[in-house]
């Protein structure tokens, strides 16, 4: 079974709900993580949609791949074999991360794995042997190592022709959306701090919790051609680079189920809405075991409740102060203000009302174009010719998720991007 990336949710004060929508000055609180991470997952659910309707015209349903695997890895991949020492060096992924998530790829029908033998180059299509061994774990990355090689699969390759115009084309819609002044100074706001950071950032968002090694010193050129998308996911990526270190919890655990916790009993059920992650990123999984206290849902007759243990009461008080450490220390570093013009720029997109329906412009791009799953549509889950009863759950799932977007925002809106491997490595 493939390694679903990270169960964790966002990065505030304690808010949710109808609680939460109570208090008007609830936004301007929330930590630049948690900003940066709410614009970049409504940026990714808006260009998830387009992708997954493309592909289904394309004549594969449910084949819905998130920007994350796009800018991350698969950019990298082409048509014939790349080891995955070379995707490592490209992506900026340690090859552990590669491997797991090209397991989960090859199991999906995007790409082929084949293996690339010392002095000999590696055939131009999957491999009997090695393919043979991974399979004993379909999915997983067993087998692989630096010299195995990747290509796109015909699937893979429409994809890629799908893929590569949506990042500028969804940022092309923002501009029109919330206007190409606000989306210029954001721009501007991400690339000034962005520029001052001298290292090289992969494009695409991944949890670097448990990464072995740093990141190289930078190279490239500075970030003022980089897709809207790719500046949100860097500097999250740098603000997570200082933090991690210093946490005894991942920022995914602390910024999403963690901040929503207290000491008091909270319905197991209740985590998604409360956080905006699905519900096996958000639940009770080996990550949140030590921090929480699992009991028998006393309001209900069954299911599980959590509360924060000792540890957990002290992690959520870890993270707190960390940000503002954190934001203090971009403000020497950066300078205070481009930090603040960052946070304006950051909050003017969510302050932004809406012309239509919806109360704010940003719900507008969150809600599903006919057809896809988060509007209601059924398809088969990734990799499967059926429709089971788990892909109508996840449908069912992302729904929820989706309305509770597309009615607030500012508190449902995950503050801190848990990727599900069910979902396509999506939010």
């Amino acid at each position: 079974m493939c390694p679903s990336a990270r169960k964790q949710p966002p990065a505030s004060l304690p808010l949710s709900g109808a609680q939460g929508a109570a208090q008007p000055d609830a936004g301007s609180r929330r930590p630049l993580s948690a900003l940066l991470s709410q614009l970049l997952v409504a940026f990714t659910v808006e260009l998830d949609n387009d992708f997954e309707l493309r592909m289904a015209r394309l004549g594969f349903p449910g084949d819905r791949l998130s920007l994350a695997a796009w800018l991350g890895l698969l950019r990298f991949v082409g048509e014939n074999p790349t080891p995955v020492c070379d995707l490592a060096a490209q992506t900026l992924m340690e090859q552990t991360h590669i491997k797991s998530l090209l397991g989960c790829l090859e199991r999906w029908r995007f790409v082929w794995i084949g293996c690339a033998s010392a002095g000999k180059e590696a055939s131009a299509g999957p491999d009997t042997h090695i393919r043979s061994a991974l399979h004993q774990d379909w999915g997983s990355g067993r087998g692989m190592n630096a010299r195995t090689t990747a290509q796109l699969t015909p699937m893979g390759a429409k994809a890629r022709e799908s893929w590569e115009p949506l990042p500028r084309e969804i940022e092309g819609r923002w501009r029109k959306r919330f206007g190409a002044e606000e989306i210029g100074g954001l721009r501007h706001a991400l690339e000034s701090i962005l520029d001052q950071v001298k290292l090289e950032l992969p494009q695409g968002f991944f949890d670097i919790w448990g990464r072995r090694g740093g990141f190289p010193p930078r190279t490239r050129a500075a970030a003022a051609n980089l897709p809207l998308a790719a500046l949100l996911s860097q500097l999250l990526i740098v603000f997570a680079i200082e933090f991690e270190p210093k946490s005894d919890a991942p920022l995914a655990l602390c910024a999403n189920t963690l901040r929503v916790l207290s000491e008091e009993p909270t319905a197991e059920s209740e985590l998604p809405r409360l956080t905006g992650c699905s519900p096996e990123t958000c639940g009770i999984g080996w990550q949140l075991k030590p921090f929480v206290v699992v009991e028998p849902d006393p309001r209900a007759k069954r299911g599980k409740a959590l509360r924060l243990s000792a540890r957990g009461q002290l992690a959520k008080k870890q993270y707190i102060r960390l940000n503002k450490d954190i934001e203090q220390g971009w403000e020497k570093q950066f300078g205070k203000e481009r930090v603040d013009k960052l946070r304006s720029a950051l909050l003017k997109i969510f302050d932004l009302e809406g012309n239509g329906p919806h109360p704010l412009l940003i719900s507008e791009g969150l809600v599903p174009p006919p057809g896809v799953l988060r509007a209601g549509n059924s398809a088969p889950a990734l990799g499967r010719m059926k429709t089971g009863p788990a892909a109508l759950q996840r449908m069912r799932d992302l729904v929820a998720q989706t309305e509770a977007f597309v009615a607030d925002p500012v508190h449902a809106l995950p503050h801190y991007p848990m990727l599900d491997m069910n979902r396509g490595f999506g939010p």
